[in-house]
């Protein structure tokens, strides 16, 4: 199908910034060119535009730009866009109305409830794609078995498309929903999303619902069950959406490019890129698949280029571009996920795993409290670079230009005011000039600070002590290192989250800014090889002419994969692959038709799918007939994992077809071989690490096959610039293609000294660290709680027990297990020796609550006596024993009740895990009246030698970076990190107390609040500005409570470091640096440091927010939000689940809180309504805003939500909240947001308050009804007479990351 005779055939790929074509000529000559997407000065739209050049150029006939171009010597035109994701970005996409099930109205504002940045008081979230919505009275629900709910009437029973049976509780009333159809379209909005409860497997009502709108004259109407068929009522709402309101964009952008054409295009074969890495028919190309467009053909393009079908060497991929990179792997198949976030929008359909970091050409460059930041800020296209002279920043682009690796004579001239000028060096020289001066005053005021307090400082000791002056190009290169290693990290997180070796791939770099880099990160990684294609500057366009047309067919399932449901799966299997044969097959595909079958699977219980394909796994008797999907499944969870769970069933979620007509083109261009050397064009002086070094400059067309070059080399084509660094290799292979060598680098020894590039770059490697122990724990550990719900965290901390890194930032976890190792330290002293790991969870031991268990490893060197690092894990277990499941009873009056104890538990010695031991302990609560062992000794154990692995892990990276530095470059470095941190916080309190002194001439603030029992919280504050240090005293705190609302000392601390974080309002290492400045004083015997057999469970969920609340409220930072976490679990003999709930955030000066969000020490996503009704005995009646919750203001406090659960089946009910008595503080003259309110209502009619913590037992009817609290308001209302305008950000800008590595993080800060 891709062979045009006589043709010109068109690859296209649409940027944001340009637009590059390939085209293949003819008579099979091969031409690319680049041109600016946006030029309205020149033309209209920038494919047409290219398209028509080439014509021109070639045939030598005229085309003229206001006519329609002739399509007579056009075979076919394929194209890749990023019209969606702009749209996406910008909020530009059509004006559009949700329809969704009554009770859902905020369904997908709540969301996940989680908020997108940790830190971020305002809770910046990317508004929904919808203007209006109008709710269906309407209700399906799942068939259970033994629901025990009394029937009043017979309900219509349906059977679903995965073979569930459903119940319809309450049939689609069409006349109402005619009439608010009818008032949607009168105000002008013609596209609607419909998303009703459980339509995935029963669509009748989604579709009666579309056949209305379409006759009623909507042009766009998305059905969720057709977009996309999978289990998730939120993911799949998004992505609906997401399809009505991008949809009719591509069809107008499709419009105006067949619009330049004549007849329209209608004989040409035109296809589209989609986000999965296939083409598409252009009238078939949505919304929901189009997001990825652009940087998909990148991915098919290095994919077929790069990856050797003998060698199988895995490939990364390294798109580095103006704005971001993108990251991608290939092993010989795609690698696609099935739900990622682009925009702050989550999309379900199948897309390329792409990671997009923010770091790229244009990201701007700062110096801040002592440390090289590069990005995540970007100076875009306009005004661009310093050198772009447009008045632009400092950016990447800049440093590489100051250090000689570009050559503006190179360049074409396109820049300045009038686009007629060369880059300017002079520029980017004079900003460069001005921040090394801020640079070395920052080194030199330091320097002299030391020397005034004198080396006792007790802080000194940490601070920058004799690095002289840096040059500019030590500056620049500086920021080259610090933007390198923050590329690197994603590269590291995407291969060893599942399993690989980092520096067992290939590099294969392209995007115009790929090349200055490549060699550094492939170094850096420790890989040995980098591809560089020869068309890498438009390698994007180079895919679309590979790839083939690709057609995916989905539908959800819930069958076991056992043998007697395998006739079943095989109908539906090939019933799936038919429809895609015959669609490739209308698509004029004949004998080039390949499918490919994919099966989600998961093992029953567990939440970690799998999208398995059984290629290699031949079918066999005991398999289907798709092929030997067991053993293909049990494999991959085996590599990913660590582990399998043999007896357990394996459930079939989705069932996948992905049909492929082959039709890409074949590479057969070969250069000329040619004897003779390369001939440098020039030579130039580039900048190093030994200092300038002259440096070849050959032109890539003219390079001989074959030929090597040596480095330091600069290597320049049309489209980019390739630099050949020092101990590299480069050679031009017989496709024309350049091919590196990266050999290690001559390590130049680092001194103690401090040098602030290589702080930026240590606190990206002890943070790399912490995030690889992570990725260890997540795959070997077994539990949901710590493997999918990720509720755990790793540190690294020095000899002193001082925490050096974290990952990820819980809140709760922050700096509360420094206290812990502090605590062994002092407690075991010298008898810590090596192969002893320890556990502890008590809190008088720096523990938050007993199932928070931490483990912690001492790190041992050969010839040094004490441990010179300690590495730590901390895990949330489902149940370590206690009075009630789950180990977090609501009404615990002592420890012992809330499970087994640990202080300092040697969990191994001299290498040998305590099994027996350990076991004994977790058993041991049995003891106590009312009380059992754990009631999941299995799972813990098995997360314990998790946690064990992921310390070794630690353990053995630390040792890796001493052999490499030296164990008194790698200490230094970890206190130069550490006063970092500590700088900032006393620069965030010198500017308080400034700011205060002018105010008020007081240093001294103050401020209590109360807990609902009436235990008031108080605090005062003094400032010493000069040092930037502070005393907070809780003196007058209330005195430790009878119930379990007790906050051990470390949950105080959690909660300094976070709010110190939100108050300094950038990127800090959060480590003991941060607490440097502070003086801490808690009365013993208080609520906030308890007696050692204190009940504290509330403490660390409830008491931990009210810390927060007055430490805010002392420095007026921001009203009080909802104060509380909504802790509700509910059990019986089989089940037991647990949820924290959201409420309303803050208002602060600027902002309006947000609705329906999880606030400050909690983050925990909310379970999906479907999975939540599909998997425990419930009904979700309701789940929406609360209306008026939030306190009044200039600045409105957030809403709380409702949500009402309908109980099937006998259960007993827990609630542990706060906030029910107390309401959220105003601030400024705001008003207090609403207290919360629990209500039970009874099957027989009666309305209970349930108070703020009680267990109740429910009996099949009753419904619990949960009022969360709303944020208070910001300053007084008679300041404003309306709402603030939200203010419009570039979500391209607040919103770029994207990618597995990226959804990872956000659930891990999730928790």
């Amino acid at each position: 199908m891709a062979e045009t005779e006589g043709k010109f055939d068109f690859a296209i790929d649409r940027g944001g910034t340009f637009t590059d074509v390939f085209a293949r000529l003819p008579d099979g000559r091969e031409r690319v060119l680049k041109l600016l997407s946006r030029d309205p000065q020149n033309y209209k739209d920038a494919p047409t535009e290219g398209i028509r050049r080439v014509l021109e150029e070639e045939t030598g006939r005229l085309f003229p730009r206001d006519q329609p171009v002739d399509t007579s010597l056009i075979g076919w035109i394929r194209m890749g866009t990023t019209v969606a994701t702009n749209a996406l970005l910008e909020r530009e996409g059509e004006r559009t109305a949700l329809l969704v099930t009554k009770g859902f109205k905020d369904l997908l504002h709540i969301g996940t409830q989680a908020r997108p940045k940790l830190f971020d008081l305002e809770v910046a979230v990317p508004e929904v794609l919808y203007e209006e919505v109008i709710e269906a009275d309407e209700r399906v629900v799942l068939r259970q078995d033994g629901c025990q709910l009394p029937r009043k009437d017979t309900k219509r029973i349906v059977t679903g498309s995965t073979g569930d049976s459903l119940e319809v509780w309450r049939e689609l009333d069409l006349e109402r929903v005619e009439k608010d159809l009818r008032g949607v379209l009168s105000r002008g909005i013609t596209s609607l999303a419909v998303l009703l409860l459980h339509s995935y497997t029963w669509s009748d009502h989604e579709k009666a619902v579309g056949a209305l709108a379409r006759s009623l004259g909507f042009t766009q109407v998305s059905l969720s069950s057709e977009v996309m068929p999978m289990v998730r009522a939120v993911p799949r709402g998004y992505t609906v959406c997401a399809d009505a309101y991008l949809t009719p964009k591509i069809r107008q952008y499709l419009k105006g490019f067949t619009s330049g054409f004549k007849g329209g295009l209608k004989d040409v074969d035109v296809l589209f890129m989609q986000s999965d890495g296939g083409l598409t028919p252009m009238e078939q190309f949505c919304g929901s698949r189009a997001i990825l467009s652009g940087p998909a053909g990148g991915v098919v393009g290095y994919a077929i280029t790069s990856y050797s079908q003998l060698e199988k060497k895995p490939v990364i991929g390294f798109d580095m571009g103006g704005t971001s990179t993108d990251v991608s792997r290939y092993a010989g198949q795609y690698e696609h996920v099935f739900e990622a976030t682009t925009a702050g929008v989550t999309l379900q359909a199948p897309q390329l795993d792409i990671n997009t970091v923010a770091a790229g050409g244009g990201s701007r460059l700062f110096f801040r409290s002592g440390m090289f930041v590069v990005g995540p800020e970007s100076a875009g296209a306009h005004p661009g670079p310093a050198c772009y002279r447009k008045g632009g920043p400092l950016t990447v682009t800049d440093a590489n230009l100051a250090l000689g690796r570009l050559l503006p004579s190179f360049f074409p001239k396109i820049f300045g005011p009038g686009e007629n000028e060369p880059l300017s060096l002079e520029e980017t020289m004079k900003h460069f000039h001005h921040l090394t001066q801020e640079i070395n005053l920052f080194l030199s005021s330091s320097q002299s600070q030391v020397s005034a307090n004198g080396a006792n400082h007790p802080h000194n000791s940490m601070l920058p002590n004799s690095q002289s002056e840096m040059s500019v190009e030590e500056v620049a290169m500086g920021f080259i290192r610090v933007a390198n290693e923050a590329m690197c990290r994603p590269i590291r997180a995407l291969t060893q989250a599942k399993g690989h070796d980092t520096s067992q791939h290939v590099l294969a770099c392209f995007g115009g800014a790929g090349g200055q880099h490549a060699c550094a990160i492939a170094r850096a990684l420790g890989m040995k090889t980098v591809f560089i294609h020869k068309y890498s500057g438009v390698l994007s366009a180079y895919g679309l002419a590979l790839a083939d047309v690709v057609e995916e067919v989905q539908e959800p399932c819930s069958l076991q994969y056992e043998q007697h449901c395998f006739s079943e799966l095989d109908r539906r299997v090939e019933q799936l692959s038919k429809r895609c044969h015959d669609t490739l097959c209308t698509r004029g595909f004949t004998s080039q038709i390949t499918t490919e079958v994919f099966l989600h699977l998961r093992y029953e219980g567990t939440d970690c799918a799998l999208m398995v394909t059984a290629a290699g796994y031949p079918s066999n008797a005991q398999s289907c007939r798709a092929g030997d999907f067991h053993s293909a499944f049990t494999k991959r969870y085996l590599k990913e994992f660590g582990f399998t769970i043999p007896d357990r069933p394996i459930v079939v979620d989705d069932i996948r077809v992905r049909g492929c007509g082959k039709s890409g083109i074949k590479s057969v261009h070969k250069t000329k071989m040619e004897s003779g050397q390369a001939k440098p064009v020039t030579m130039t002086k580039c900048y190093f690490e030994d200092g300038y070094l002259d440096t070849s400059v050959y032109l890539w067309e003219e390079l001989p096959c074959g030929h090597s070059i040596q480095g330091p080399a600069i290597i320049i084509d049309k489209n980019s610039t390739i630099l050949v660094e020092p101990c590299c290799e480069a050679r031009l292979t017989e496709g024309g293609d350049v091919c590196m060598t990266v050999g290690s680098d001559p390590h130049c020894a680092l001194g103690t000294e401090l040098n602030t590039v290589q702080l930026s770059i240590f606190s990206h490697r002890f943070m790399s660290i912490a995030e690889q122990m992570g990725r260890v724990l997540q795959r070997t550990s077994i539990s949901t709680n710590i493997k999918e719900r990720l509720d755990f965290s790793c540190a690294v901390f020095g000899p002193d027990g001082g925490l050096v890194s974290n990952a990820p930032h819980i809140p709760v976890h922050l700096g509360a297990m420094q206290e812990t190792v502090q605590y062994q330290i002092r407690s075991l002293g010298n008898k810590l020796k090596e192969g002893d790991v320890i556990l502890s969870n008590h809190p008088c031991a720096g523990g938050s609550h007993l199932p928070d268990l931490t483990v912690i490893t001492p790190v041992f060197r050969k010839g040094v006596s004490g441990p010179v690092f300690f590495v730590a894990s901390r895990g949330h277990h489902a149940d370590i024993g206690g009075i009630t499941p789950g180990s977090m009873p609501p009404h615990s009056t002592s420890l012992q009740q809330e499970g087994a104890v640990f202080i300092s538990f040697k969990l191994v010695t001299g290498g040998v895990f305590q099994e027996e031991a350990v076991t004994e302990a977790l058993m041991a609560p049995a003891q106590y009246p009312d009380c059992s062992g754990t009631r999941n000794l299995h799972d813990n154990l098995s997360d314990l030698r998790a946690q064990v692995a992921a310390n070794q892990r630690g353990s053995q990276l630390v040792g890796e970076l001493i052999d490499g530095y030296g164990l008194a470059v790698v200490q230094a470095y970890m206190g130069y990190i550490q006063s970092n941190a500590e700088l900032a916080v006393r620069d965030m309190l010198r500017d308080f107390a400034r700011r205060r002194r002018q105010q008020t001439g007081s240093l001294e603030v103050e401020s209590e609040d109360f807990m609902d029992d009436g235990t008031p919280i108080r605090l005062r504050v003094q400032i010493n500005e000069e040092q930037g240090s502070a005393v907070f005293d809780f003196t007058g705190t209330g005195t430790e409570v009878w119930g379990n609302c007790n906050a051990p000392r470390a949950i105080t601390l959690s909660a300094l470091i976070y709010c110190l974080r939100c108050m300094v309002g950038q990127d800090i290492p959060l480590n003991q640096g941060c607490l440097a400045p502070i003086k801490v004083i808690i009365p013993p015997g208080s609520i906030l440091q308890p007696s050692q057999n204190a009940a504290v469970v509330g403490g660390n969920v409830l008491t931990s927010q009210r810390v927060v609340d007055v430490i805010f409220r002392a420095f007026e930072v921001c009203a009080a939000s909802q104060g509380c976490m909504n802790n509700i679990s509910f059990g019986s003999e089989r089940i037991g689940y647990y949820e924290t709930v959201a409420g309303g955030a803050g208002a602060g000066p600027g902002w309006n809180g947000r609705s329906g969000v999880h606030s400050h020490m909690t983050n925990t996503r909310i379970t999906d309504p479907e999975i939540l009704e599909k998997r425990y005995p419930v009904i979700l009646e309701q789940f929406s805003l609360r209306p008026s919750s939030g306190g009044e203001g200039k600045y409105c406090g957030g809403d709380g939500v409702i949500r009402k659960l309908l109980f099937r089946n006998k259960v007993v009910l827990s609630v542990l909240t706060e906030r029910r008595s107390t309401c959220p503080y105003g601030l400024g003259g705001g008003e207090d947001g609403a207290a919360g309110l629990n209500l039970l209502n009874r099957a027989d009619g009666r309305v209970l308050n349930l108070g703020a913590k009680t267990s109740v037992s429910l009996q099949p009817g009753d419904m619990f009804c949960l009022y969360t609290p709303g944020g208070g308001g910001f300053g007084g209302k008679e300041e404003t007479n309306s709402k603030p305008q939200a203010k419009r950000r570039r979500l391209n800008e607040t919103f770029l990351e994207r990618g597995s590595v990226f959804e990872y993080r956000m659930a891990q800060e999730g928790v």
